[in-house]
């Protein structure tokens, strides 16, 4: 019998309680085991029928219980605990208010603009490792005290949810996120109403933005949504779903966050008293037309577009996240003229003031007829970056063109590595060990782990395996709903209870499903993985999961084959595919996993992140030398798999599978199974030990914001404050700049001569002077840097890792200086001369140089 109508029942809240929706709506608790505790006492089974929701299981606990737990004093004392710290977390010093806010004047705010965030699954508003990033991001800057603002979007779809079907295919469902039951609130102007901006987009009208926010700590996060009534139907489905749609729709949501958040900061800031962000962090190229948007506030108030230009580069920070071409948005200039929508003056219509043909020159390759939303973020931002010291060396030599006559080491694109949550990604047991060695310390603002080396075989022992039996019950819970979802009956799946074994070495693969990242490699070979697994004596077992784009078809393929060879009655006991990959499962797995895999192409990993999180639970990096462990492998820690330089893609691939096998079964196994009288793996624990204390330390999230903090911000910051206190800055730097480039063809350098050197050799140890005549062809001699260039010289005939020597001026045109050359060997030398003022961050940022 059908009914004739529905209501929705829930549970008000009494008032004694109140202090749980607070509670609920800080998604501190998140990394807070104790806040997520409470809840879980509360109501079990609304805690989990709620997704371990805090605030989707409130309405789902019956009145009845709600009312208990007012009266219980031992609950409310706990809750009424939990809110005390909570208040003194947001309102404590911390490593940033104690160690690096400036001495006097205000403490300068950071914007964080990205697509994703992933903070927690009951958020759905991220799809992989960037949106990852970005959560950890700032639940760290949180910790550290750090002031920032974060901005985003709020989907109504999120990104897709997978299955499989019988055949192993992914199957991808969407499921609709209802406001009321995510941790957000929408932000109030002084009538109560909700905060809203506005874009004018074409095809669309006026696109009326809502404003919501998450708070993470000590940040909020601004989430932008265009589904609300006021909106037609195509400027409602703008924010529908993430990484969804065509060229079109792409543009219109980066439009959204990047104008959009610009100006819902503008407006939040304003509404609530917020101070305003000085330095604007672009997460990926996605946000770059906020660059545009603040360009446009600085020319509705007099300023010119590249006086504006100079004001807006000087607080902006852009980092890349991928070194595959394939991975950054592109577009043709047509489109984005259209969307940027000229009026016959060439003003734009989407964003006032602003010169359409000017803006579109900050994206276009190569003068042509594609707009390239990297090449803007790098052309709007004083201060760039990659996310690993090779991804940033990788970076340097892709985006040279964008910086003509500078070698690559000098493009000014600095790196620094992606780091995790360690509180988020540290599992309960294993954070009872941080503890037991290390105590209550902050450890977010200590690099010196070294107390880790004091835990015994037997705790590491015990936990490991703890946290492998959680990973199996984990797997075996997920492979069985999988199965009856993709058709199968309930009669024929006993096999799923029993499958892995918490005694066996486990090894872990996550991640996205796309060609480079090699889901498959370890399929190489099929006959020989099946032996490694099935072996009687030391067997080995698989945990494996990820999500292909839905537009993705190879990458789609890859997970079929590795979902049919799981399939395979012989292995499957050995081998397990978990669909649906998120937060929660990620959790689980990197706890589990005793060896975590990572065998993309190398350098096409930027950096990589579920790896890391591994290693904080005592997990050992099996890896090739890419992303971030290309910088921190060592033998003692873990294992690399050896790069096969090589343009022959298949033989690359098979000798790169062979060296996985080869490593797996001689090294890694036996090291595994080779145990003492007591069955204690007393090697295998010393690498353990030997990973927490050297490499842990390196890839939290705490060292990766700090490292924001010192090497960017506060210098972003700094140059911000130049302008801002300095109204003539930009018109004087802009002007400097037109007068250094109209003469920079007239610079020269000549008559280069090295005394001391002149019959070609030199002791070890000589001084030698080096002079060269220089005209600066009408420049002041303060706008010019002349410096000598001094190296080894490369098979390649070209200077390798320069020394630069300043020269001074010596009289009659000639600049000279003396210098020592202590290291032996062939010695190369030029001169050459770069703009110099203070407000430039890099002698590469005009992509100005004069060479002998």
């Amino acid at each position: 019998m059908k009914p004739i109508s529905e209501v929705t029942v829930a549970s008000d809240l009494p008032e004694t309680l109140a202090p749980l929706r607070d509670l609920a709506l800080d998604l501190r608790w998140t990394w807070r085991r104790q806040t997520l505790d409470l809840f879980r006492r509360l109501d079990p089974d609304a805690f989990e029928r709620s997704g371990r929701s805090p605030i989707a299981m409130l309405p789902l606990v019956p009145a009845s219980r709600l009312a208990q737990a007012a009266r219980d004093d031992d609950f409310c004392q706990r809750m009424h605990g939990e809110l005390g710290d909570l208040r003194t977390y947001r309102t404590s010093d911390r490593w940033f208010q104690r160690t690096a806010a400036p001495t006097s004047g205000p403490e300068p705010v950071v914007a964080y603009f990205s697509m994703e965030f992933g903070i927690t699954e009951t958020l759905p508003i991220y799809s992989g490792g960037l949106g990852i990033l970005a959560g950890d991001h700032l639940r760290s800057a949180s910790d550290l005290g750090v002031p920032l603002i974060a901005v985003g979007l709020l989907y109504q779809w999120g990104y897709f949810s997978q299955s499989l079907d019988r055949d192993g295919q992914q199957v991808e469902e969407y499921r609709l996120n209802d406001p009321a039951a995510l941790p957000i609130e929408p932000v109030r102007d002084a009538d109560g109403e909700q905060l809203t901006v506005s874009v004018r987009l074409p095809g669309h009208g006026d696109v009326v933005i809502g404003l919501w926010t998450a708070r993470i700590g000590r940040v909020p996060l601004l989430l932008l949504d265009t589904n609300l009534p006021v909106n037609g139907e195509r400027a409602r489905l703008i924010t529908d779903r993430l990484y969804g749609g065509d060229h079109e729709h792409r543009i219109a949501q980066e439009v959204v966050l990047g104008i959009g958040g610009v100006r819902a900061l503008r407006a939040y800031c304003a509404a609530t008293g917020h101070a305003e962000p000085q330095v604007f962090h672009l997460n990926e190229g996605h946000a770059g037309f906020s660059g545009l948007e603040r360009i446009g506030e600085l020319m509705r108030r007099g300023a010119g577009f590249d006086e504006a230009l100079s004001e807006v580069r000087a607080g902006t920070v852009f980092t890349t996240h991928t070194p595959v071409p394939a991975g950054i948005d592109r577009f043709d200039v047509d489109e984005l003229r259209e969307v940027l929508d000229a009026d016959g003056a060439g003003i734009s219509r989407l964003v006032d003031a602003l010169p359409v043909e000017a803006a579109l020159a900050l994206g276009r390759e190569d003068g042509g007829e594609v707009f390239n939303m990297t090449h803007m973020g790098f052309r709007l931002a004083q201060r760039a970056n990659g996310v690993s010291r090779l991804h940033g060396a990788v970076s340097r030599t892709m985006f040279q063109d964008l910086y003509p006559g500078f070698d690559a080491a000098e493009v000014p694109i600095t790196s620094i590595t992606n780091g995790v949550h360690r509180r988020t990604w540290v599992s309960a047991p294993m954070d009872d060990l941080y503890k037991k060695a290390m105590g209550e310390i902050d450890i977010s603002a200590t690099g010196d782990w070294s107390q880790l080396a004091t835990l015994t075989d037997h705790d590491l022992q015990d936990t490991r395996r703890r946290l492998r039996a959680d990973l199996v019950e984990m797997a075996r819970e997920h492979v069985h709903r999988s199965w009856l979802r993709r058709g199968a009956d309930e009669a024929e799946l006993a096999w799923t209870r029993e499958i892995l074994d918490p005694d066996v070495l486990t090894v872990g693969f996550a991640r996205r499903v796309s060609t480079y990242k090699r889901l498959t490699l370890m399929l190489s070979d099929p006959d020989r993985l099946r032996r490694i697994l099935l072996d009687p004596e030391r067997p080995v077992q698989f945990v494996i999961a990820g999500k292909a784009h839905p537009a993705d078809m190879p990458g789609k393929e890859l997970m079929r084959r590795l979902v049919a060879f799981a399939d395979e009655a012989g292995v499957r006991h050995r081998i397990a595919f978990l669909p649906d990959y998120d937060i929660q499962m990620a959790s689980v797995l990197v706890a589990g996993a005793d060896v975590w895999l990572n065998n993309p192409v190398r350098p096409e990993e930027a950096s990589g992140t579920s790896g890391m999180k591994a290693v904080m639970n005592g997990g050992l990096t099996f890896s090739v030398s890419d992303g971030w462990w290309d910088e921190m492998a060592t033998d003692e820690a873990g294992w690399t798999i050896p790069t096969v330089e090589t343009d022959d893609r298949e033989r690359r691939d098979r000798l790169e599978a062979d060296a996985l096998y080869e490593i797996l079964e001689r090294r890694i196994v036996p090291l595994f199974h080779d145990r003492d009288d007591g069955g204690v793996p007393r090697a295998w624990l010393r690498m353990i030990r030997e990973s927490l204390v050297r490499i842990a330390p390196q890839v939290t999230a705490s060292r990766m914001v700090r490292d924001y903090v010192t090497e960017l911000y506060l210098p972003a910051a700094a140059a911000h404050r130049a302008f801002a206190s300095d109204p003539s800055l930009r018109e004087t730097f802009t002007a400097w700049k037109g007068r250094v480039s109209d003469a920079w063809p007239r610079v020269r350098i000549s008559d280069v001569r090295i005394e001391g050197a002149e019959s070609g050799r030199v002791a070890t140890g000589s001084e030698v002077a080096l002079t060269a005549a220089v005209d600066l062809g009408g420049l002041d001699a303060a706008d010019v840097m002349v410096e000598a260039v001094v190296g080894e010289v490369g098979a390649d005939g070209e200077i390798t890792d320069p020394t630069l020597i300043p020269l001074r001026s010596i009289g009659g045109g000639r600049c000279g200086a003396r210098f020592t050359l202590a290291v032996p060997g062939r010695v190369g030398c030029t001169v050459r001369a770069v703009p110099r003022h203070e407000a430039l961050a890099s002698r590469a940022e005009l992509g100005l140089v004069a060479t002998a």
